[in-house]
Protein backbone atom coordinates (compact mmCIF):
# COMPACT_ATOMS: atom_id res chain seq x y z
CA UNK A 1 0.00 0.00 0.00
CA UNK A 2 1.09 3.41 -0.89
CA UNK A 3 1.63 6.12 1.64
CA UNK A 4 -0.51 8.59 0.05
CA UNK A 5 -3.25 6.42 -0.36
CA UNK A 6 -2.95 5.51 3.33
CA UNK A 7 -3.05 9.47 3.97
CA UNK A 8 -6.29 9.95 1.82
CA UNK A 9 -8.00 7.20 4.04
CA UNK A 10 -7.85 8.25 7.05
CA UNK A 11 -8.21 11.68 5.77
CA UNK A 12 -11.28 10.80 4.66
CA UNK A 13 -12.12 8.69 7.87
CA UNK A 14 -11.08 11.78 9.93
CA UNK A 15 -13.61 13.50 8.41
CA UNK A 16 -17.05 11.51 8.04
CA UNK A 17 -16.00 8.75 11.16
CA UNK A 18 -18.63 10.76 13.11
CA UNK A 19 -21.68 10.55 9.74
CA UNK A 20 -20.73 7.19 9.19
CA UNK A 21 -21.24 6.24 12.77
CA UNK A 22 -24.28 8.17 12.83
CA UNK A 23 -25.43 6.61 9.40
CA UNK A 24 -24.84 2.94 11.13
CA UNK A 25 -26.53 3.63 14.00
CA UNK A 26 -29.64 4.69 12.27
CA UNK A 27 -29.59 1.55 10.49
CA UNK A 28 -28.84 -0.77 13.46
CA UNK A 29 -29.58 0.61 16.47
CA UNK A 30 -27.00 -0.67 18.61
CA UNK A 31 -23.54 2.04 18.92
CA UNK A 32 -21.07 -0.68 19.63
CA UNK A 33 -21.71 -2.56 16.29
CA UNK A 34 -21.69 1.27 14.70
CA UNK A 35 -18.72 1.73 15.59
CA UNK A 36 -16.88 -1.70 14.92
CA UNK A 37 -18.73 -1.52 11.26
CA UNK A 38 -16.98 1.85 10.70
CA UNK A 39 -14.05 0.36 11.37
CA UNK A 40 -14.90 -2.30 8.51
CA UNK A 41 -15.24 0.30 6.81
CA UNK A 42 -12.05 1.57 6.64
CA UNK A 43 -10.48 -1.96 6.49
CA UNK A 44 -12.20 -2.38 3.59
CA UNK A 45 -11.10 1.32 1.87
CA UNK A 46 -7.53 0.14 2.73
CA UNK A 47 -8.34 -2.92 0.56
CA UNK A 48 -8.74 -1.54 -2.48
CA UNK A 49 -5.80 -1.83 -5.24
CA UNK A 50 -6.38 1.34 -7.54
CA UNK A 51 -7.80 4.20 -5.51
CA UNK A 52 -7.25 6.27 -8.86
CA UNK A 53 -9.91 4.98 -10.29
CA UNK A 54 -12.27 6.09 -7.25
CA UNK A 55 -13.67 9.46 -8.63
CA UNK A 56 -15.82 10.04 -5.89
CA UNK A 57 -14.18 9.13 -2.26
CA UNK A 58 -16.85 10.64 0.01
CA UNK A 59 -19.78 8.53 -2.54
CA UNK A 60 -17.77 5.43 -2.46
CA UNK A 61 -16.92 5.41 1.27
CA UNK A 62 -20.91 5.44 1.70
CA UNK A 63 -21.44 2.94 -0.55
CA UNK A 64 -19.38 0.41 1.00
CA UNK A 65 -20.98 1.76 4.10
CA UNK A 66 -24.22 0.99 2.74
CA UNK A 67 -23.58 -2.66 1.61
CA UNK A 68 -22.00 -3.53 4.60
CA UNK A 69 -24.81 -2.41 6.42
CA UNK A 70 -27.07 -4.54 3.76
CA UNK A 71 -24.89 -7.50 4.89
CA UNK A 72 -25.00 -7.19 8.89
CA UNK A 73 -28.82 -7.22 8.51
CA UNK A 74 -28.73 -10.41 6.71
CA UNK A 75 -26.56 -11.87 9.20
CA UNK A 76 -28.24 -10.68 11.91
CA UNK A 77 -31.85 -12.06 10.24
CA UNK A 78 -29.93 -15.15 9.52
CA UNK A 79 -28.72 -15.62 13.10
CA UNK A 80 -32.12 -14.96 14.64
CA UNK A 81 -33.51 -17.00 12.42
CA UNK A 82 -31.28 -20.35 13.47
CA UNK A 83 -32.04 -19.73 17.44
CA UNK A 84 -34.40 -22.06 19.54
CA UNK A 85 -35.09 -20.77 22.29
CA UNK A 86 -36.69 -23.36 23.98
CA UNK A 87 -33.58 -25.72 23.44
CA UNK A 88 -32.39 -27.30 26.48
CA UNK A 89 -28.29 -26.57 25.53
CA UNK A 90 -29.66 -23.06 25.88
CA UNK A 91 -31.17 -23.82 29.20
CA UNK A 92 -27.65 -25.30 30.19
CA UNK A 93 -26.08 -22.00 28.74
CA UNK A 94 -27.83 -20.42 31.25
CA UNK A 95 -27.15 -22.28 34.64
CA UNK A 96 -24.29 -21.58 36.28
CA UNK A 97 -21.35 -23.85 37.29
CA UNK A 98 -21.77 -26.11 40.39
CA UNK A 99 -17.41 -25.58 41.42
CA UNK A 100 -16.66 -23.01 43.79
CA UNK A 101 -13.14 -22.41 41.90
CA UNK A 102 -15.71 -21.21 38.69
CA UNK A 103 -17.43 -18.74 40.92
CA UNK A 104 -15.12 -15.88 39.82
CA UNK A 105 -15.46 -16.73 36.58
CA UNK A 106 -19.13 -16.57 36.72
CA UNK A 107 -18.53 -12.99 38.51
CA UNK A 108 -16.84 -11.68 35.52
CA UNK A 109 -19.30 -13.13 32.71
CA UNK A 110 -22.48 -12.05 34.30
CA UNK A 111 -20.87 -8.49 35.12
CA UNK A 112 -19.78 -8.68 30.97
CA UNK A 113 -23.02 -9.86 30.23
CA UNK A 114 -24.97 -7.46 32.23
CA UNK A 115 -23.14 -4.72 29.70
CA UNK A 116 -23.60 -6.93 26.64
CA UNK A 117 -27.36 -6.65 27.66
CA UNK A 118 -27.14 -3.21 28.29
CA UNK A 119 -26.36 -2.44 24.78
CA UNK A 120 -29.86 -3.72 23.47
CA UNK A 121 -32.52 -1.38 22.02
CA UNK A 122 -35.54 -1.27 25.47
CA UNK A 123 -38.23 -3.68 23.79
CA UNK A 124 -35.43 -6.20 22.98
CA UNK A 125 -33.86 -6.20 26.48
CA UNK A 126 -37.42 -6.15 28.32
CA UNK A 127 -38.69 -9.26 26.02
CA UNK A 128 -35.40 -10.98 27.12
CA UNK A 129 -35.73 -9.96 30.80
CA UNK A 130 -39.46 -10.94 31.04
CA UNK A 131 -38.79 -13.90 29.13
CA UNK A 132 -35.51 -15.79 30.86
CA UNK A 133 -36.04 -13.70 34.66
CA UNK A 134 -39.95 -13.80 34.86
CA UNK A 135 -40.42 -17.42 32.31
CA UNK A 136 -42.94 -15.39 29.97
CA UNK A 137 -43.96 -16.73 27.24
CA UNK A 138 -44.01 -15.53 23.72
CA UNK A 139 -47.74 -14.03 24.13
CA UNK A 140 -47.51 -12.75 27.46
CA UNK A 141 -44.50 -10.79 26.26
CA UNK A 142 -46.25 -9.99 23.73
CA UNK A 143 -49.15 -8.59 25.56
CA UNK A 144 -46.67 -6.46 27.80
CA UNK A 145 -44.97 -4.60 25.00
CA UNK A 146 -47.79 -4.31 22.72
CA UNK A 147 -45.96 -6.29 19.25
CA UNK A 148 -46.74 -9.50 17.85
CA UNK A 149 -45.58 -12.79 19.13
CA UNK A 150 -43.42 -12.87 16.06
CA UNK A 151 -41.85 -9.76 16.99
CA UNK A 152 -41.08 -11.22 20.40
CA UNK A 153 -38.97 -13.85 18.87
CA UNK A 154 -37.09 -11.69 16.25
CA UNK A 155 -36.23 -9.13 19.98
CA UNK A 156 -34.96 -12.58 21.78
CA UNK A 157 -33.18 -13.55 18.40
CA UNK A 158 -31.68 -10.39 18.07
CA UNK A 159 -30.39 -10.53 21.58
CA UNK A 160 -29.24 -13.75 21.77
CA UNK A 161 -27.12 -13.05 18.55
CA UNK A 162 -25.95 -9.59 19.78
CA UNK A 163 -24.97 -11.32 23.39
CA UNK A 164 -23.14 -14.48 21.65
CA UNK A 165 -21.58 -12.09 19.07
CA UNK A 166 -20.46 -9.43 22.06
CA UNK A 167 -19.71 -12.42 24.85
CA UNK A 168 -17.43 -14.31 22.07
CA UNK A 169 -15.20 -11.19 22.03
CA UNK A 170 -14.62 -11.41 25.45
CA UNK A 171 -13.22 -15.08 25.06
Amino acid sequence: MTELKKVLIERLFAQHRGALQSFFYRRIRSKPDAVDLVQEVYVRMLRVNDTDAIRNPEGYLYTVANNLAIEHAVLERRHAKDIDFDEPVLEAELVGPAGPEEQIDLQLRVKRLREVLGQLPPKCRAAVYMKYRHGMSYQQIAEQLGVSDHMVQKYLGQALAHCRRRMARFG
